[in-house]
Order: structure tokens, then C-alpha cells, then sequence
């Protein structure tokens, strides 16, 4: 049903619509005065329900011409609302929809760390080496701390790696869903004190029910910690998910579930990840390398030749640019989003490189293969390579697919 509404100063016509149709915006509307009287006056002579006590009709200005629906500048797709979609379908179930949530959280907390670094004392060493030999920062054990306690109270992981623990550790405050999950909490932090990039990098694997072991009452700590790196040392293939967490100038988070990369900004006014890239494709090829040519009289002699030729302008007049930030994810980030390659070889002095192949290269491979490009430890995919030790290292090709295989076929 549809009535006509005139007024002395309107020559406009008034559209009556149940709210379950769409209704159309349109151009060129003029202010009716006496809208809201007529309006009542005419559900008074009707059966129609008002709209103010819940009915379903509205009252709009129409002329002829529409108007192009904009896209509000108050939408935000958020991290959250992007997870529970893909829960919805299907690409994850709610157990890691969890798991990443409480991922999020971490970064968050850390972020904020990162910038109040020096306000907070947290710059300098704490005094301790960890597993690795190496001198940890005060920040490498709060960010370690941070991550693990966000992990644990979700209650949905089995079993966590930290490159900074010597061991993998069962969680006890799980009770629901067995996913294990490997990360590096600050990768970088010997750039901490320089306000430069660090990131956050994880990895998660479901269950290796083959390896699991029923763990008896009487069982003691080394069987449960047999168990728990037998379960961690799986090859990338099996990933579920990988990420990492930059912290720069933005804070920004990418993720891959294996069906795309995609990037979230932290929105420091809502306190939220914001979706600001979807489906990231690497370029094909760059020009871009990311080596610590500071080492370049301990490598191989196959890979001097590959640098050296890489700083050949050629016919083009133009060699490759060099960019080197010295951490990871940083350097990653740049190569993921401008092409090129980024390597970590061996030398004589780390026969297998520094880069941890399960909290470094394999998550960081399996984005970037998500992405179109690749990851190579110089003769073989990253990915394919089944740990033999919790810390194991490995060299690291990662970049442009034309790039990396451009690099295998120098070393080979």
C-alpha cells in the first residue's frame, strides 16, 4: 500500500516501505518541514503501525536520480570479525580462531612494550644468555614471558616452542584442542635499543598423532618433554597457520592459513587490527637483496659470484639495490611486499646459518609461498625439510620465485 503526503513547501513525493525491503538513497533531498505530522496524521487515519512502535514503515524524499552508494569511512574490517569469517567457512574451527586471537593479544602487549622501551627500562641486557648462546635482551624475556602467558590462558594449545626456552613446553591449562604453536617473540631485539624493526613470528601445527604417547602417572619429565619435541619437529608442510607481528612506524600484522596473506594495521585509536592488504602477491622478480655482506670473506665462493653479479649494472646500467636492516621480519616485510630476495647463508663461522628453521624459516616459507614466491635453503624447499633438533638451523633463500631459483642455480 502507498499514499501520497503533499506539503506547501516540498514538491517531492514521500515513498512508504516496510523495513525489510531495501530502501534507495537518492540525490538532490530537500528538507520537509512538515514530514513528521503528516506522517503521524496519516498512520492515525490507517491501520499501518507507526514506525515508532516498531512498525516497518519510513518515510524518505525521492526524486528521480540515484545516488551511487559510497562506502562509509567509518567501516573497519578488524582482525577479529576477518577470523570469525573464515571460521564461518570453514577454513578454521573455533578451537584456532582462539589461538590467533590470543596471538593478536600478545602482539599487542608487546607493541606497546617496544614503544616504551626506554621510558620502562626495558632497553640493555638482562644478564642471561639463552639456549642459543646468545646474550638476551630484558625485552627478549618479557616478550617471551607475554607470549606464553596469552598462549596458556587461551586453553586451547597442547604444547608451545619458544626460541628463547630450551624446551618445548606442555600446557597444562589446556582443556579443549591440542594445537601446538612455535614462535620467536622478538625477532631483532639486538635492534632494540636503536628504536629499529623487530617482529613477532609464528607457526602452528595441529597434533603429530602418530608421535603421541599416552603419559602415565608415574611418567617422568623426560618422557613428557620426549613427547612434546617429537610432536614439535614436523616439517612447514604440515603448518596450519603462520604470521608475524612488525613493530615500526606501524604496527602490522600478516597472517596466512594457507589460502592467502593477508595484512592487518593496528588502529591505535580503536585498539584494533585493521585489514589493509588482502591476498598479497610477491612480484615475480625484484631488485632488491637483503644480505650482511659484512660476512661476505667467510662465504662460499658460488655465492660471492651471485652477489658479485648481482652489483653488475649489466646491459641495463642498473645493478641491484642492497638493503639490509638486520632483522627478519623487517627485511621480510620489504621483500614481500617490493620482490627481490633476502638470504642468511652459511659461512665459516655457522656452518648452517643462524636462522632457526622451525621458529623462523618455516613460517616465514610458508607465507611466502602463500604469496607466490619461495623458500630455499640453497638446494632444497624449506618446507620439505623435516627437523632433526628443537633449535635446528638452516641457511635462508626468501623472496621473488625468479630470484631464489636464480640463486639455487649458482650454488648448485
Amino acid at each position: 500500500m502507498a499514499a501520497t503526503v503533499s506539503t506547501a513547501t516540498v514538491s517531492s513525493h514521500l515513498l512508504f516501505s516496510t523495513t525489510s525491503q531495501s530502501v534507495t538513497r537518492l540525490s538532490s533531498l530537500r528538507t520537509l518541514s512538515s514530514c513528521s505530522n503528516n506522517v503521524s496524521s496519516f498512520f492515525r487515519r490507517t491501520s499501518l503501525p507507526h514506525p515508532s512502535v516498531g512498525g516497518g514503515v519510513k518515510c524518505m524524499a525521492v526524486t528521480t536520480e540515484k545516488e551511487t552508494k559510497k562506502k562509509s569511512g567509518y567501516e573497519l574490517y578488524t582482525l577479529t570479525s576477518w577470523l570469525l569469517k573464515q571460521e564461518q567457512i570453514g577454513a578454521i574451527d573455533a578451537e584456532l580462531t582462539i589461538v590467533l586471537s590470543s596471538i593478536s593479544m600478545a602482539c599487542k602487549q608487546i607493541a606497546s612494550l617496544v614503544q616504551r622501551a626506554s621510558i620502562s627500562n626495558l632497553t640493555g641486557v638482562q644478564g642471561a644468555v639463552n639456549v642459543q648462546g646468545e646474550d638476551q635482551k630484558k625485552l627478549d624475556v618479557v616478550s617471551n614471558e607475554v607470549f606464553s602467558n596469552c598462549l596458556r590462558s587461551s586453553g586451547r594449545t597442547g604444547i608451545i616452542a619458544s626460541e628463547e626456552e630450551d624446551v618445548p613446553v606442555a600446557v597444562e591449562e589446556s582443556y579443549s584442542g591440542n594445537y601446538i604453536v612455535v614462535f620467536d617473540p622478538l625477532d631483532g631485539s639486538s635492534n632494540i635499543d636503536a628504536a629499529v624493526s623487530t617482529g613477532s613470528i609464528f607457526g602452528i601445527y595441529s597434533p603429530n598423532d602418530e608421535c603421541l604417547a599416552d603419559i602415565e602417572d608415574d611418567a617422568t619429565l623426560d618422557n613428557v618433554e620426549q613427547r612434546c619435541v617429537v610432536n614439535v619437529c614436523q616439517p612447514g608442510t604440515n603448518l596450519l597457520a603462520a604470521g608475524y607481528c612488525m613493530y615500526s612506524s606501524s604496527v602490522i600484522f600478516v597472517i596466512t592459513l594457507g589460502n592467502g596473506v593477508f595484512a592487518f594495521t593496528l588502529d591505535p585509536m580503536f585498539g584494533e587490527f585493521v585489514l589493509t592488504q588482502e591476498n598479497i602477491q610477491i612480484p615475480k622478480k625484484g631488485k632488491i637483496y637483503a644480505f650482511n655482506e659484512g660476512n661476505y670473506q667467510l662465504w662460499d665462493d658460488k655465492l660471492k659470484k651471485y652477489i658479485d653479479d648481482l652489483k653488475d649494472p649489466g646491459p641495463s646500467g642498473k645493478p641491484y639495490s642492497a638493503r639490509y636492516i638486520g632483522s627478519l621480519v623487517g627485511d621480510f616485510h620489504r621483500t614481500l611486499l617490493y620482490g627481490g630476495i633476502y638470504g642468511y647463508p652459511r659461512d665459516k663461522k655457522s656452518k648452517n646459518g643462524k636462522l632457526r628453521l622451525l621458529y623462523e624459516c618455516a613460517p616465514m616459507s610458508f607465507i611466502v609461498e602463500q604469496a607466490g614466491g619461495k623458500g630455499s635453503d640453497g638446494q632444497q624447499r624449506v618446507l620439505d625439510i623435516q627437523p632433526t633438533e628443537i633449535h635446528q638451523r638452516i641457511p635462508l633463500y626468501i623472496g621473488s620465485e625468479e630470484e631464489v631459483e636464480k640463486l639455487e642455480k649458482y650454488l648448485a
